[in-house]
């Protein structure tokens, strides 16, 4: 979760998943620009969201023909970054996936540890 610091955060929530490939790419391209900016970053993935985890996805989500990166280049730009990923166990369930099926580094978070980051952002931004 938060630090306990200054830094500025920001959250952003993923509720888009693999039937929406258009805007898979942007949380992980905004999030990897606000770490940069020295901000705390985080990405929720509830609903759908947690499809565009998967490890067996990650490299088949880009631009149609070769006019950019897949989004498994976002991913990792993010997370190098610093940006951590965070996925709703219910959405889990909902879309039949375990923890396991997820690229590493995904925490599972409830509804109470959420709500503790959204009302301690200083930012929340849905996608």
């Amino acid at each position: 979760m938060w630090s306990a610091d200054d830094e500025p955060k920001v959250l952003y929530v993923q509720t888009h998943g693999t039937d929406d490939p258009g805007r898979s790419a942007t949380p992980f391209f905004l999030a990897a620009s606000a770490a940069a900016m020295e901000c705390e970053v985080g990405i929720y993935f509830t609903m759908y969201g947690p499809q565009l985890l998967q490890k067996d996805v990650i490299d088949k989500i880009g631009p149609k023909g070769d006019r950019g990166q897949p989004l498994s280049y976002f991913i990792r730009q993010a997370t190098d970054l610093g940006v951590r990923l965070y996925v709703c166990q219910p959405s889990l369930e909902l879309n039949d996936l375990a923890l396991e099926d997820l690229i590493d580094g995904v925490e599972m978070i409830g509804g109470a540890a959420f709500n503790d980051m959204a009302i301690n952002a200083d930012a929340v931004v849905s996608f």
